[in-house]
Parts: structure tokens; sequence; C-alpha cells
């Protein structure tokens, strides 16, 4: 694998100990974050078969859970004051719109997969971008390889595939351009409610 990718862990590592979270996966976005960690569950079939999210959220969140073959349960939640919700049952975290110091101790994340947004509009404003704290390190073995095409970390021609991945890697120059904001970044990081649609009218969403 090229050293270009070096700054790429360089972003996990800065990241995962700004939140004091043990592990970080960078991967292109928050959604993909969700997912991978929704598939994950899957392949360790502790994925409920109902998944309890907001009726206003992000788009993004619905479809992953419904891509991962479970049906969404929704129901009002005023998640945006804090940032963050979990997807009840599972120990999954969206949290796109709340970063700060120690969170993921301080919080009580530990044992949460705690799923990042790095869009333009987040807390740290890459363009497109996120990652996955946990403290699970044979989860973050199988995410990496998720993210990557089911590849490991290392050139194409002296690799066995693990399985059949997708391609949700954070590019490098995301990950520089990530590494230069995270030094302006405050120790706590809200940001303001959003318009959300109400998913829950939608039929294709539906029980």
């Amino acid at each position: 694998m090229s050293k270009a990718y070096d700054v790429v862990r360089l972003l996990e590592s800065e990241v995962a100990e700004f939140c004091g979270a043990p592990f970080g996966v960078a991967v292109e976005s928050c959604s993909a974050a969700i997912f991978l960690c929704l598939k994950y569950l899957q392949h360790k079939n502790d994925l409920p078969e109902t998944i309890k999210i907001p009726r206003f959220t992000y788009p993004s969140v619905a479809n992953a859970v419904i891509h991962c073959g479970s049906v969404c349960d929704f129901h009002d939640a005023k998640w945006q004051k804090d940032g963050y919700y979990v997807l009840r049952p599972t120990n999954i975290v969206d949290s796109a719109k709340y970063m700060a110091r120690e969170m993921y101790k301080r919080d009580g994340f530990n044992k949460h997969f705690v799923c990042l947004s790095f869009h333009a509009k987040k807390t740290v404003p890459v363009g497109r971008g996120g990652m996955i704290l946990t403290d699970d390190k044979n989860a973050v073995e199988w995410l990496k390889c998720a993210r990557f095409d089911g590849r490991h970390e290392k050139a194409l021609h002296e690799d066995t595939l693990a399985f059949a991945g997708w391609n949700m890697m954070l590019t490098p120059e995301q990950a520089a351009r990530g590494l230069e904001l995270m030094q302006w970044l405050k120790d706590e990081n809200l940001l303001p409610p959003d318009p959300y649609t109400d998913l829950s009218k939608y039929s294709f969403y539906k029980l």
C-alpha cells in the first residue's frame, strides 16, 4: 500500500486521541460509517430485525438500515440539542453533529461505534469524510478491510482479499486537510439544528 495512505492513519490516530477513543477508522462519510457498522453487526449475526431511529434525521441513516436488511422503527427524539443519538438497540451512535475532546470516555460511548462526519458543514469540514470511533480491536480489522474493497492495507499484488467489501476509504488528500483543520478544533463542538424532513411519511421506509 502506498505510503501516501500514512496520512490517513495519522488522522485516525489524531481524531481517536482527541475524542478519547482507543481506535479510529477513517471512511468517506458518516453515512458510510453507519452503514459499515451495521454490516459489521450483520457479519457478527448481531444485527437486530428492527432498528429505532429518529423520524427527523438524514435519509442515509434510514437507507443504511434498510439496505442492511433491517426495518426502521421511527420515533420522536429531541436529539439535536445533544448532536447525537443511538440507533437502538444497537451500539451504533450517529454523532454527525457533535464532536468533543474526551467524548468517548466522558459521554459514556465506550463499547459503542461512534460515527463522526467531516462534511463541509460539520465539525471538521474536510469536504467529505467521516470516522468510526471504537474500542473493539477485532471490529477495527474488519472495518478497515470492509472500507477498502475487502483488501488489507498492502499493495494489491501482495494481498489476499478477505471478503467482498466496499470502496469507502477516506482519501489521503482529505485526510491531510483533516489533520490541518484539527489544530483549530474547539474542545466542544455542537452544530445547530438542521431542518430535516419526516422520514416516516415515505412509504419505502415504513414497516
